[in-house]
């Protein structure tokens, strides 16, 4: 279990620092240059990544939506041509441009179909 660590000189917070030349870690104060040898040599990382999917958010009202583009794609639910679309609008590097589409008689959301026949084509390849 980690603690903290104090200052015996001016009562502030020591942080861990490596002493490369003696191999070894170190607390060390910010504000004053008094440093101690730390007793516990395990040091702990804890990374958060989240990987999330592109998924469809809240998407009510959106096919009356006059700024909104329109495609006669066929709405897999109901059959109606006309749909808006929007793209993924998360800022994450490894995002695809994945247009989702919303059709305007149904409010049914829904991913271009084509893009999931190519992504089974090169699963099979």
């Amino acid at each position: 279990m980690s603690t903290l660590h104090f200052c015996s000189e001016c009562n502030n917070l020591l942080y861990p620092k490596a002493d490369s030349n003696r191999r070894m870690m170190l607390y060390a104060c910010r504000i004053c240059q008094y440093e101690e040898v730390g007793e516990d040599a395990c040091v702990y990382r804890n990374d958060l990544l989240t990987v999330t999917k592109e998924k469809i958010g809240i998407t009510t009202d959106l096919g009356g939506d006059p700024t909104l583009a329109h495609s006669n794609i066929s709405c897999p639910r109901c059959g109606t041509e006309d749909a808006v679309f929007f793209q993924d609008q998360s800022k994450r590097k490894e995002t695809r441009m994945i247009l989702f589409f919303v059709c305007a008689k149904c409010n049914h959301p829904f991913t271009d179909p084509t893009i999931e026949h190519e992504q089974q084509i090169e699963e099979e390849i």
